[in-house]
């Protein structure tokens, strides 16, 4: 038992990779696990219980967003916002940290916590780590995040340590404030930017103080996989075994497979979304782009030896059609196929770590990556 806020279970390990179990007050999550991103009380493009229908057993809200519109206190009044939103399962949400680094130009950061300018009305925000759990409190998130500065990149290294002993302080404060109760937990989130021993000395401050889940945040935003890979090789060791760990923000399939390899349990990232939503597709062996016009004439699904609906129901020529239309039914349908893309990697990834063959798996992934998807359906006529 990891805490006694929240159980989790390591049921199996096929080399670093953990297979697990997360239980919460809205429902068991098993690792790694996936979550797709509905950072306004949404899945953009998709309906609940569709997202569920991929296989996703939790999703993400964010404090910032939703602290603006339509309010912590509404959604409280309202029953939470499992019921606002009508999600049964379980919930964690981002702590606004991430919005301090992508709304630079619109927020001060001082010891107190951030000041932002509302980018709805022009309103002044004050976020403070108490007033962070607070609203998390409020909206009835199963898993609460620490409010921290994302280091942004690149940066030097007096940078990198003085914003990470800012989110530690603040890490510090976001603890004393929460609410411990059964089936709800806080997560403290490492930073430190690329340089390991930072990041040794980060995860050191918040074990000292204690967490229900550990993350790493401030990657993924620029420095490259190979980066990316190397701050966890250095990280993830420091970080108790019978946590579960969660990397912030990322990301690729290749990107999540390597981090579970690496010892990761949690992911979440709006690429699944966004890029359904622009036309893009996640298939065996890469990507597709359906606004491509080789896509017109081709009746095949967007990948055959998928059973989501989409691939089940239409063809790439309809798809591609929706797009170079307009429809929103394109965004909806290609965003379904990407989430259940996702969902079927991890619980991929999940059998292959109970079966020891994590590594096969890997194999058998990347060589597909080698080949590329099939984009071998007739051209368009001229």
């Amino acid at each position: 038992m990891s805490s006694e806020n929240l159980k989790f279970e390591v049921q199996a390990v096929s080399g670093k990779a953990r297979r697990g179990q997360l239980h919460t007050a809205h429902g068991i999550i098993n690792t790694p696990a996936f979550m797709p991103v509905g950072t306004a009380g949404t899945v953009k493009a998709m309906k609940p219980e569709d997202v569920a229908a991929t296989g996703a057993e939790i999703i993400l809200g964010n404090t910032y967003h939703l602290m603006l519109r339509p309010g912590a206190e509404r959604i409280n009044r309202l029953g939470g916002l499992h019921r606002f939103m009508n999600w049964p399962g379980p919930i964690l949400t981002d702590s606004g940290g991430y919005q301090v680094f992508s709304l630079s130009q619109r927020r001060t950061i001082g010891e107190d916590g951030v000041v932002f300018q509302s980018h709805i009305d022009g309103a002044r925000v004050d976020l403070t780590p108490e007033r962070a759990v607070e609203i998390q409190h409020l909206l009835g998130s199963d898993i609460t995040m620490v409010l921290d500065e994302c280091t942004g990149w690149p940066v030097t290294e007096a940078e990198a340590r003085a914003s990470m002993e800012l989110s530690m302080r603040w890490a510090a404060r976001c603890k004393a404030a929460f609410r411990a109760r059964t089936g709800y937990g806080l997560f403290g989130i490492v930073q430190g930017s690329v340089f390991p021993h930072l990041r040794r000395d980060s995860a050191a401050a918040l074990i000292d103080i204690g967490f229900d889940g550990y993350a790493v945040g401030g990657l993924a935003i620029g420095e490259g996989q190979e980066t990316t890979f190397s701050v966890l090789d250095a990280t993830v060791p420091s970080l108790p075994t019978d946590h579960p760990r969660y990397l912030m923000g990322v990301g690729k399939p290749a990107d999540i497979l390597g981090a579970v390899r690496r010892g990761i349990d949690m992911f979440d990232c709006v690429l699944p979304t966004r890029s359904g939503r622009n036309g893009q597709v996640f298939v065996r062996g890469g990507t597709l782009n359906l606004r491509n016009a080789r896509h017109t004439d081709d009746p095949g699904p967007l990948d055959a030896a998928c059973t989501c609906p989409p691939c089940r129901h239409y063809s790439r020529a309809y798809l591609h059609h929706l797009i170079k239309a307009g429809e929103m039914l394109a965004g909806m349908l290609l965003t379904a196929h990407n989430l259940h893309y996702y969902q079927t990697m991890m619980s991929t990834i999940r059998q292959a770590i109970e079966e020891n063959a994590l590594d096969a798996f890997a194999d058998t992934f990347e060589a597909e990556q080698a080949v590329g998807p099939d984009v071998s359906e007739t051209p368009p006529k001229t």
